[in-house]
Protein backbone atom coordinates (compact mmCIF):
# COMPACT_ATOMS: atom_id res chain seq x y z
CA UNK A 1 0.00 0.00 0.00
CA UNK A 2 1.43 3.73 -1.13
CA UNK A 3 1.14 6.91 1.04
CA UNK A 4 -1.45 7.90 -1.54
CA UNK A 5 -3.34 4.91 -1.08
CA UNK A 6 -3.46 5.33 2.41
CA UNK A 7 -4.17 8.77 2.68
CA UNK A 8 -7.42 8.33 0.00
CA UNK A 9 -8.72 5.15 1.87
CA UNK A 10 -8.51 7.23 5.15
CA UNK A 11 -10.60 10.45 3.89
CA UNK A 12 -13.28 7.97 2.41
CA UNK A 13 -13.45 6.23 5.80
CA UNK A 14 -13.72 9.95 7.38
CA UNK A 15 -16.53 10.98 5.09
CA UNK A 16 -18.43 7.42 5.91
CA UNK A 17 -18.77 7.82 9.39
CA UNK A 18 -15.36 6.11 10.59
CA UNK A 19 -13.55 9.17 11.98
CA UNK A 20 -11.15 7.03 14.22
CA UNK A 21 -8.10 5.24 11.65
CA UNK A 22 -6.64 1.97 13.21
CA UNK A 23 -3.83 0.28 12.56
CA UNK A 24 -2.44 0.24 9.33
CA UNK A 25 0.37 -2.16 7.70
CA UNK A 26 1.67 -2.88 3.93
CA UNK A 27 -1.80 -4.20 2.92
CA UNK A 28 -4.15 -1.88 4.41
CA UNK A 29 -6.11 -0.19 7.30
CA UNK A 30 -8.29 -0.72 9.98
CA UNK A 31 -11.16 1.63 10.79
CA UNK A 32 -13.12 2.48 13.92
CA UNK A 33 -15.61 4.81 14.90
CA UNK A 34 -16.36 5.92 18.70
CA UNK A 35 -19.79 5.68 17.33
CA UNK A 36 -19.71 1.56 17.25
CA UNK A 37 -17.69 -0.91 17.95
CA UNK A 38 -17.33 -2.71 14.91
CA UNK A 39 -14.26 -2.57 12.59
CA UNK A 40 -13.44 -3.12 8.75
CA UNK A 41 -10.48 -3.12 7.02
CA UNK A 42 -10.14 -2.09 3.40
CA UNK A 43 -7.16 -3.26 1.45
CA UNK A 44 -6.01 -1.98 -2.06
CA UNK A 45 -5.76 -4.11 -4.88
CA UNK A 46 -4.96 -1.18 -7.49
CA UNK A 47 -5.69 2.27 -8.29
CA UNK A 48 -9.13 2.48 -7.74
CA UNK A 49 -10.13 -1.24 -6.43
CA UNK A 50 -10.59 -2.52 -3.10
CA UNK A 51 -11.29 -5.44 -0.70
CA UNK A 52 -13.00 -4.82 2.12
CA UNK A 53 -13.89 -6.98 4.97
CA UNK A 54 -15.82 -6.67 8.28
CA UNK A 55 -13.77 -8.07 11.44
CA UNK A 56 -16.43 -10.03 13.42
CA UNK A 57 -19.99 -9.37 11.50
CA UNK A 58 -19.83 -9.61 7.62
CA UNK A 59 -23.37 -8.90 7.37
CA UNK A 60 -22.61 -5.36 8.13
CA UNK A 61 -20.95 -5.02 4.07
CA UNK A 62 -24.70 -5.65 2.67
CA UNK A 63 -22.99 -8.51 0.63
CA UNK A 64 -25.43 -11.01 -1.12
CA UNK A 65 -23.28 -13.57 1.13
CA UNK A 66 -21.06 -13.65 4.36
CA UNK A 67 -18.06 -14.24 1.93
CA UNK A 68 -15.16 -12.40 2.84
CA UNK A 69 -13.61 -10.07 2.21
CA UNK A 70 -15.99 -8.18 -0.53
CA UNK A 71 -14.69 -7.13 -3.85
CA UNK A 72 -15.32 -3.03 -4.40
CA UNK A 73 -14.54 -1.53 -7.55
CA UNK A 74 -14.04 2.44 -8.05
CA UNK A 75 -14.28 4.72 -4.96
CA UNK A 76 -18.18 5.17 -5.27
CA UNK A 77 -18.39 1.62 -4.49
CA UNK A 78 -15.87 1.86 -1.41
CA UNK A 79 -18.11 4.70 -0.28
CA UNK A 80 -21.56 3.23 -0.98
CA UNK A 81 -19.97 -0.07 1.40
CA UNK A 82 -18.43 1.92 4.35
CA UNK A 83 -21.22 4.41 4.34
CA UNK A 84 -23.66 1.82 4.47
CA UNK A 85 -21.32 -0.52 7.54
CA UNK A 86 -21.32 2.90 9.51
CA UNK A 87 -25.06 3.79 9.21
CA UNK A 88 -26.18 0.10 10.55
CA UNK A 89 -23.09 -0.34 12.78
CA UNK A 90 -24.34 2.92 14.73
CA UNK A 91 -28.24 1.65 14.78
CA UNK A 92 -26.91 -1.54 16.20
CA UNK A 93 -24.87 -0.14 18.72
CA UNK A 94 -27.48 2.59 19.67
CA UNK A 95 -29.43 1.60 23.42
CA UNK A 96 -32.88 3.43 22.40
CA UNK A 97 -34.07 1.88 25.53
CA UNK A 98 -31.40 3.73 27.73
CA UNK A 99 -32.27 6.97 25.97
CA UNK A 100 -36.12 6.67 26.27
CA UNK A 101 -35.65 6.04 29.89
CA UNK A 102 -33.48 9.67 29.57
CA UNK A 103 -36.40 11.43 28.10
CA UNK A 104 -39.44 10.16 29.98
CA UNK A 105 -38.02 8.59 33.22
CA UNK A 106 -40.30 11.07 35.36
CA UNK A 107 -42.58 11.44 33.33
CA UNK A 108 -46.09 10.39 34.70
CA UNK A 109 -47.18 6.70 33.70
CA UNK A 110 -50.68 6.29 35.82
CA UNK A 111 -52.92 6.97 33.00
CA UNK A 112 -53.38 5.51 29.28
CA UNK A 113 -53.29 8.86 27.99
CA UNK A 114 -50.15 9.09 29.49
CA UNK A 115 -48.48 6.05 28.87
CA UNK A 116 -49.08 6.57 25.27
CA UNK A 117 -47.34 10.20 25.51
CA UNK A 118 -43.97 8.26 26.30
CA UNK A 119 -44.77 5.68 23.53
CA UNK A 120 -44.83 8.05 21.22
CA UNK A 121 -41.41 9.11 21.89
CA UNK A 122 -39.86 5.56 21.85
CA UNK A 123 -41.60 4.90 18.90
CA UNK A 124 -40.52 7.92 17.22
CA UNK A 125 -36.81 7.10 18.40
CA UNK A 126 -37.63 3.65 17.07
CA UNK A 127 -38.30 4.67 13.38
CA UNK A 128 -35.29 7.08 13.35
CA UNK A 129 -32.91 4.54 14.02
CA UNK A 130 -34.22 2.26 11.65
CA UNK A 131 -34.54 5.14 8.95
CA UNK A 132 -30.80 4.79 9.74
CA UNK A 133 -30.12 1.42 9.80
CA UNK A 134 -32.30 0.93 6.65
CA UNK A 135 -30.54 4.15 5.20
CA UNK A 136 -34.22 5.39 4.22
CA UNK A 137 -34.67 3.04 2.03
CA UNK A 138 -37.56 0.45 1.84
CA UNK A 139 -35.35 -3.14 2.62
CA UNK A 140 -37.61 -5.02 0.16
CA UNK A 141 -38.18 -2.64 -3.01
CA UNK A 142 -35.73 -0.09 -2.35
CA UNK A 143 -38.23 2.96 -2.49
CA UNK A 144 -36.14 5.63 -1.12
CA UNK A 145 -38.95 7.88 0.09
CA UNK A 146 -38.74 8.25 3.67
CA UNK A 147 -42.07 10.27 4.03
CA UNK A 148 -44.00 6.89 3.12
CA UNK A 149 -42.01 4.46 4.75
CA UNK A 150 -43.32 2.48 7.70
CA UNK A 151 -40.69 1.25 10.51
CA UNK A 152 -42.57 -1.89 11.46
CA UNK A 153 -41.90 -3.96 14.27
CA UNK A 154 -41.79 -7.74 13.48
CA UNK A 155 -42.72 -9.47 17.62
CA UNK A 156 -45.43 -6.18 17.88
CA UNK A 157 -44.76 -3.46 20.40
CA UNK A 158 -47.65 -5.05 22.36
CA UNK A 159 -46.30 -8.44 22.16
CA UNK A 160 -42.41 -7.16 23.85
CA UNK A 161 -41.78 -7.81 26.96
CA UNK A 162 -39.63 -4.76 27.56
CA UNK A 163 -38.20 -1.74 26.14
CA UNK A 164 -35.03 -3.46 25.54
CA UNK A 165 -37.22 -5.97 23.09
CA UNK A 166 -39.60 -2.70 21.76
CA UNK A 167 -36.91 -0.99 20.96
CA UNK A 168 -34.33 -3.40 19.61
CA UNK A 169 -33.25 -2.43 16.17
CA UNK A 170 -33.19 -6.02 14.82
CA UNK A 171 -36.48 -6.05 16.09
CA UNK A 172 -38.07 -3.98 13.02
CA UNK A 173 -37.90 -3.37 9.07
CA UNK A 174 -38.48 -0.37 7.35
CA UNK A 175 -41.05 -1.58 4.81
CA UNK A 176 -42.95 0.33 2.07
CA UNK A 177 -46.76 0.89 3.28
CA UNK A 178 -48.86 -1.51 0.99
CA UNK A 179 -45.86 -4.32 2.45
CA UNK A 180 -46.01 -3.26 6.03
CA UNK A 181 -49.91 -3.69 5.77
CA UNK A 182 -49.25 -7.42 4.80
CA UNK A 183 -46.00 -8.32 6.96
CA UNK A 184 -48.39 -6.43 10.12
CA UNK A 185 -51.15 -8.85 8.99
CA UNK A 186 -49.69 -11.85 8.34
CA UNK A 187 -49.81 -12.60 4.78
CA UNK A 188 -46.44 -12.31 4.56
CA UNK A 189 -43.08 -13.27 6.58
CA UNK A 190 -39.80 -14.01 6.15
CA UNK A 191 -37.04 -16.64 6.22
CA UNK A 192 -33.88 -15.85 8.89
CA UNK A 193 -32.01 -15.37 5.74
CA UNK A 194 -34.44 -12.63 3.99
CA UNK A 195 -36.46 -15.00 1.69
CA UNK A 196 -40.18 -13.52 1.27
CA UNK A 197 -42.62 -16.24 2.44
CA UNK A 198 -46.34 -15.64 1.28
CA UNK A 199 -49.54 -17.08 3.02
CA UNK A 200 -51.92 -19.42 0.92
CA UNK A 201 -54.48 -17.39 2.04
CA UNK A 202 -53.27 -14.22 -0.39
CA UNK A 203 -55.00 -14.89 -3.36
CA UNK A 204 -52.99 -15.20 -6.53
CA UNK A 205 -54.67 -11.87 -8.06
CA UNK A 206 -54.00 -10.13 -4.87
CA UNK A 207 -50.54 -11.08 -5.00
CA UNK A 208 -49.86 -9.51 -8.80
CA UNK A 209 -52.04 -6.54 -7.54
CA UNK A 210 -50.03 -5.94 -4.91
CA UNK A 211 -47.00 -6.64 -6.86
CA UNK A 212 -45.37 -9.56 -4.13
CA UNK A 213 -44.06 -12.19 -5.56
CA UNK A 214 -41.45 -15.23 -3.49
CA UNK A 215 -38.41 -13.69 -5.49
CA UNK A 216 -38.81 -11.13 -3.21
CA UNK A 217 -35.76 -10.79 -0.39
CA UNK A 218 -34.41 -8.52 2.54
CA UNK A 219 -30.30 -7.78 1.86
CA UNK A 220 -28.80 -6.60 5.37
CA UNK A 221 -30.59 -8.84 8.30
CA UNK A 222 -28.31 -9.60 11.36
CA UNK A 223 -28.33 -12.77 13.25
CA UNK A 224 -30.45 -11.28 15.73
CA UNK A 225 -33.02 -10.62 13.33
CA UNK A 226 -33.42 -14.47 13.20
CA UNK A 227 -35.30 -14.62 16.86
CA UNK A 228 -38.46 -11.90 15.98
CA UNK A 229 -39.04 -13.38 12.69
CA UNK A 230 -39.19 -16.76 14.28
CA UNK A 231 -41.95 -15.52 16.58
CA UNK A 232 -43.88 -13.46 13.51
CA UNK A 233 -43.15 -17.04 11.72
CA UNK A 234 -44.89 -19.15 14.38
CA UNK A 235 -47.25 -16.51 15.86
CA UNK A 236 -48.59 -13.78 13.12
CA UNK A 237 -48.14 -15.54 9.99
CA UNK A 238 -51.11 -17.15 8.09
CA UNK A 239 -50.22 -20.79 7.90
CA UNK A 240 -51.22 -23.03 5.11
CA UNK A 241 -48.66 -25.97 4.02
CA UNK A 242 -45.61 -23.84 4.65
CA UNK A 243 -43.27 -25.80 6.89
CA UNK A 244 -41.84 -22.35 8.10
Amino acid sequence: MTPLQRIRIEKAALDCGFEITGTADDFGVKLRSAQFPDEVEVQPRGDAAFSVSSIGKPWLLDASSTAQPLQVEGFDELYEVLTAFASKARALASRLDLQLDELTGDWPRSTEAERRVVQRVGQQLYREALLGYWRGRCCITGLHLPELLRASHIKPWAACESDSERLDVCNGLLLAPHLDALFDGGWVSFTDSGEMIISEALTLAARSALAVSIGMKINGLTPDHGRYLVYHRKTIFRRGESSF
